[in-house]
C-alpha cells in the first residue's frame, strides 16, 4: 500500500512538471500601458517640427524628406469608455528614413511603438510624385511587427489631415476601413489594397489604381483614385468619382452601387440599383495588330423612376430604359477609356493581364513596353443590362 501511495506521488509530481513547462505565460508579452499601439500612420512631405528647427544644428545628421504622423489608440480613453473624450493621439516626426524617424519617437515617448494592429497606411499626393512607392513602403514590407493586410490609401493634399477627426470618440484609421467596406454598395470604392497586394503589383510591372482619400476640416471622403505608373511606381495622376465608376464597369465583378440616368423622351431621372455586373476582356491578335472586345452584362432594378407613367410593368418601357441605362454606362467606359490610353497611356483595367493569359507569345514580345503599346489599341465595348424587378412593388420578370 506504501509502494502505491509512493508511485502516485511520483506520478502526480512529475504531471505537475510537465505543466509547469507549458504553463509558462505569454513570456513575450509586453503590458499595454507601456505600448503606443499604432493604427494608422499618414506620410507627408518633410517638415522640421517645433523642437526639430530649435536643435537643428545638433543631434543626428539627416535631411528632412518625409514627414511621419502616427495615429496612437488611447488605451486610458479605451478602458474608461468614454465615447465624449478623444480616443487617439497623433504625434509626428520628421527625417529621411522610416526607421529612424521610429526610433526617433523614443526620444520624445515612454512607451514603445507598436504596429501589429495598423489598419492602413496613408501617403500624400506631392510625396508619392516625388519617390516611389517601393522607397517609402520598403521598411514597412521588412518589418515583421506591421502586418501585411493593413490598406494603402493615397491622399490628395496633406496626409496627416485624414487622421483627424471632429467626431469625439472616433478613431480615424478605424473609420477609414470602414468607409472601404462599404464598397459592395458603391461602385466609386475600389477593392481594398493590402501591403500584401501592393507587393505583388510593384513586382509584376504593371501600372494599378489606389483608392484616393480628402480631408476637409475633419471630414473625410473617398473620392476617385490614384494612377499608379508600373515602371516607376510613381503617382501621375487621378481618376475622378465617374472615372472610377467606368473601371469597375470594365473589371466586373461587382455586386452593389447605382446608375443614375434619364428618360430619352421626358428628361426624367431614373437610377439603376445594380445587383450584378460581370466583364469579360477579349484580346485579340492578327499579326502585329492587338485589339480588344469587352462584353459587360448587368442584372439589377429601377429602383427610382420619375417618369410615373403607368408602364412601368410593359416590356417596351423596360426595354427602352435599359437601352437609356446602356447609354450611360457606355459613357462611363469610354470616357475613362480616353482618359487612360490618351492622356496617361497606361493599362489600370487588367488588358494585358487577359493578353497575357489568351496570347502568351504576343504578350512576350509587347510586356516591356505595353503601356505604350496600350494607348494605341481599339477598344469595343458591348452592354447588356436587364432590368429584372422594381423592388417590394413589382415581381421578376
Amino acid at each position: 500500500m506504501k509502494n502505491k501511495f509512493n508511485y502516485m506521488r511520483f506520478y502526480l509530481a512529475l504531471l505537475w512538471t510537465l505543466l509547469l513547462l507549458f504553463l509558462t505565460g505569454c513570456w513575450s508579452s509586453k503590458e499595454v500601458e507601456e505600448l503606443s499601439l499604432t493604427a494608422g500612420i499618414a506620410l507627408d512631405k518633410g517638415k522640421d517640427s517645433t523642437i526639430e528647427k530649435e536643435d537643428e544644428e545638433g543631434g543626428y545628421p539627416k535631411r528632412n524628406l518625409i514627414t511621419a504622423t502616427y495615429q496612437i489608440v488611447s488605451s486610458q480613453a479605451q478602458s474608461k469608455g468614454n465615447g465624449q473624450q478623444k480616443r487617439y493621439i497623433n504625434v509626428s516626426e520628421t527625417g529621411d528614413s522610416i526607421h529612424q524617424i521610429v526610433r526617433e519617437f523614443s526620444l520624445k515617448r515612454e512607451s514603445t511603438m507598436f504596429s501589429p494592429h495598423l489598419k492602413n497606411i496613408v501617403i500624400s499626393d506631392s510625396l508619392v510624385r516625388t519617390y516611389s512607392l517601393e522607397q517609402l513602403l520598403e521598411q514597412y514590407l521588412r518589418d515583421n511587427e506591421v502586418r501585411l493586410s493593413c490598406m494603402l490609401l493615397i491622399s490628395k493634399g496633406l496626409a496627416k489631415e485624414v487622421l483627424e477627426s471632429n467626431k469625439k470618440g472616433e478613431i480615424p484609421a478605424f473609420r477609414l476601413s470602414g468607409i472601404a467596406d462599404n464598397r459592395n454598395r458603391t461602385t466609386r470604392i475600389l477593392p481594398p489594397v493590402s501591403l500584401a497586394k501592393l507587393e505583388g503589383k510593384m513586382r509584376s510591372g504593371s501600372s494599378f489604381l489606389l483608392q484616393n482619400v480628402i480631408s476637409i476640416k475633419g471630414e473625410t471622403k473617398f473620392a476617385g483614385a490614384a494612377v499608379i505608373k508600373g515602371k516607376t511606381k510613381k503617382l501621375i495622376g487621378f481618376l475622378n468619382e465617374q472615372e472610377l465608376e467606368g473601371v469597375v464597369w470594365i473589371n466586373g465583378k461587382r455586386n452593389g452601387g447605382v446608375v443614375k440616368t434619364f428618360d430619352k423622351e421626358s428628361k426624367k431621372l431614373i437610377i439603376y440599383e445594380i445587383k450584378s455586373i460581370k466583364s469579360k476582356i477579349i484580346p485579340h491578335v492578327n499579326g502585329n495588330n492587338i485589339s480588344f472586345d469587352v462584353n459587360i452584362e448587368s442584372e439589377g432594378r429601377l429602383s427610382e423612376n420619375w417618369i410615373q407613367s403607368g408602364k412601368d410593368f410593359e416590356n417596351e418601357f423596360l426595354k427602352k430604359e435599359e437601352k437609356a441605362i446602356e447609354k450611360e454606362v457606355k459613357h462611363l467606359v469610354h470616357h475613362v477609356t480616353k482618359k487612360i490610353q490618351k492622356e496617361y497611356q497606361v493599362d489600370i483595367a487588367g488588358f494585358g493581364n487577359q493578353l497575357r493569359i489568351k496570347h502568351p507569345r504576343t504578350w512576350e514580345k509587347v510586356k516591356k513596353n505595353w503601356d505604350q503599346t496600350f494607348s494605341k489599341v481599339p477598344i469595343k465595348y458591348h452592354i447588356n443590362v436587364t432590368i429584372q424587378d422594381y423592388g417590394a412593388s413589382s415581381l421578376k420578370r
